[in-house]
């Protein structure tokens, strides 16, 4: 049976018992997030806990680091602040080292989603710096990218990620393959496996497979409708909450061909409040898509076909039978030590 790398994204809040169930199929879990300051001094995150769960069963553990502030705020102008001044980079560079020795991780996720185009190869160098850093040291250096079709695409989350730079600058490169389906967009899966599988077919032509972990979501969207642009707002919900209104509505699950997706629509009874301040009692349809046991059949018959190097699951805050089942299936999972 092929062997993978399987990363699981884990904030510290999670339940001890959910993170406890996801041990024994992951080789990483990746814990969510440290920050920065504009200086290039690192925020903390009290992942001790998880650390030592993750020890015990034989699973590294990263620290992922995003350009998050002091306000717990994502910020683009962070990256710019950062990488623009040298001595910022030597200082987190430094920082990161420290930290990586004093809770003994496994290495280092660098998640930067909105790089300015004119920082593109200040970030690659910074990876490429952190790998030669920290490999002597036997510390990983991995990056997520943005799920890119080509090299030019355009737009924010594109523009600053550099795939060929970062195969090279980094040990293995988590490629972000969901949020097709997102909380601002219309109702569509999460990660449609014809949109995944053409991010894949460019990857493997500008980073090496098995330096490839491709992205699986562990969750789904519940749409109210209609879908009104800039202002509709999906909730995201697990999997198993997706089934659980399925049959609480009495909705039938379909499933999407082309995506390899399940999905299905349901009227649910709402209270609204007219102009003169009066309740009324209406149906609003809803419109779900989620994984299953099928979706993520597709998936891993990707990562086969294609040779990657693993998969790295967005996020493993709740536990899917479905998910883990898929995994065993079709892999061993490697253990690092």
């Amino acid at each position: 049976m092929d062997e993978i790398i399987v990363n699981g994204y884990v904030y510290p809040s999670v339940q001890p018992e959910v993170l406890e169930a996801w041990l024994p199929n992951l080789s990483l879990i990746a814990t969510f997030s440290y920050g920065m300051t504009p200086e290039g001094y690192l925020i903390p995150l009290n992942d001790e806990e998880l650390i030592e769960a993750a020890d015990n069963a034989g699973v590294g553990s990263m620290m992922v680091l995003t350009p998050m502030n002091e306000q717990g705020q994502f910020s683009e102008q962070l990256v710019s602040d950062v990488v623009e001044n040298p001595e910022a980079v030597e200082r987190l560079l430094q920082e990161i080292l420290y930290e990586l020795r004093r809770k003994n991780l496994f290495g280092v996720d660098f998640d930067f989603e909105y790089v300015p185009a004119q920082n593109r190869d200040q970030y690659t160098e910074l990876v490429s710096r952190a790998t030669e850093m920290f490999s002597p040291e036997g510390f990983l250096v991995t990056v997520a990218l943005a799920p890119k079709t080509s090299a030019g695409q355009q737009g924010l989350l594109y523009q600053g990620h550099d795939y060929a730079g970062m195969g090279k600058a980094a040990n293995f490169v988590l490629l972000m393959t969901y949020e097709w389906g997102y909380t601002y967009g219309p109702p569509m899966a999460v990660a449609p496996i014809n949109k995944v599988r053409q991010v894949i077919e460019y990857g493997v032509t500008e980073i090496p497979p098995e330096k490839i972990l491709m992205g699986i979501p562990n969750y789904g969207y519940d749409w109210t409708l209609p879908f009104v642009p800039k202002e509709s707002m999906a909730e995201k919900i697990t999997n198993e909450e997706a089934v659980r209104r399925a049959e609480e509505f009495g909705a039938e699950i379909q499933f999407d061909e082309e995506a390899q997706s399940p999905h299905f629509v349901y009227w649910k009874e709402a209270v609204t409040t007219n102009e003169d301040g009066t309740e009324e009692t209406v149906y609003q349809q809803h419109e779900v898509w989620f994984e299953d046991a099928r979706s993520y059949k597709a998936k891993m018959d990707v990562v086969r076909e294609y040779g990657l190097a693993g998969i790295s699951i967005w996020n493993i805050m709740s536990y899917d039978p479905n998910l883990a089942n898929a995994i065993k299936r079709a892999f061993s999972v490697t253990k690092l030590f």
